[in-house]
């Protein structure tokens, strides 16, 4: 059986090209080197390396076994990574906001639940303001969602605007008392959009409450509501109201990520990759 500790040294000398540098690498001693590679050859009688004045090149039976060298430590990592990590187990509840609820976010927990077999995910779907609550309570171990202005603090995913959303067949002027569509409260783009609109001096009047993204979209696209939508939400048939309509700017929308400190550290920082690596692949729209 060969022995890992000859191969580790046979392939540093290999790699960088020296027993000096396979030495310095391997944290030994040259002649530690030296000794092994001997050791290697006489276990197989075979000479591996052809030493020259300038060079060490691999003989043809070096360059057979450097091959199954490197597959043979590679398979003991593997084997030891396998054996060694903290296999992560139990339920963890996650609560999407709906800007959240798309197949991209869905898609980047299943293949995380599907690497852990043994952790099982729960979603429940809402409105950050309602979602953070349950989190304290106990009821949720993870909240992913939007925020406005606030000190709400958890892992930032990333920013874009919030814009005043209408339909691209909208006309010039826009209504007055201005019909809005809106998620119930505590929703942050509710709250931010209404204390602009009271700020500016526009009156302005809840024409749809809607409890999903699907029909907000709808009394958008119908041109029966303005709503505010971040930029990324901005679908066909949707546009932002130009500048010179007259609304008043929104804040920033920030997405972001809540973890509970009762999750495992390890689990948690596996997960908060996972997101943040879907988070950066997702794709992005703006404003029209």
């Amino acid at each position: 059986m060969l022995d890992p500790l000859l191969l580790r040294s046979f392939v540093a000398i290999v790699d960088e090209g020296g027993f000096g540098k396979a030495a310095s690498r391997l944290h030994l001693t040259q002649s530690a080197i030296s000794g092994h590679l001997r050791r290697l050859e006489t276990q197989l009688g075979k000479p591996l390396l052809a030493r020259t004045t300038r060079s060490l090149e691999l003989t043809p039976d070096g360059e057979r076994l450097i091959t199954y060298a490197r597959a043979i430590l590679a398979l003991g990592r593997d084997a030891l990574a396998e054996f060694t990590r903290t296999p992560f187990r139990g339920r963890v509840r996650i609560g999407l906001s709906e800007d959240f609820a798309n197949v991209a976010m869905l898609g980047v927990l299943h293949r995380f639940a599907a690497r852990h077999e043994t952790v099982e995910i729960e979603i429940q779907v809402g409105i950050p303001g309602a979602l953070l609550p349950m989190m304290k309570r106990g009821e949720l171990e993870m909240v992913i969602g939007a925020h406005c202005e606030t000190q709400e603090g958890g892992r930032m995913l990333w920013r874009e605007p919030l814009v005043w959303a209408c339909s691209a067949q909208a006309g010039v002027t826009l209504p007055r008392p201005l019909p809005l569509a809106l998620f119930p409260e505590p929703c942050p783009y509710r709250e931010a959009a209404l204390a602009r609109l009271a700020q500016a001096g526009i009156a302005a009047r809840i024409a749809m409450a809607c409890s999903s993204n699907a029909s907000l979209a709808a009394a958008v696209l119908a041109g029966f509501a303005v709503a505010p939508m971040a930029a990324s939400q901005l679908v066909p048939g949707i546009v932002a109201v130009p500048a010179e309509r007259g609304l008043p700017a929104l804040p920033d929308a920030e997405f972001s990520l809540f973890m509970s400190r009762r999750v495992d550290p390890a689990l948690g920082q596996a997960l908060t990759a996972a997101v943040l690596e879907g988070a950066a692949t997702r794709p992005v729209r703006g404003p029209a």
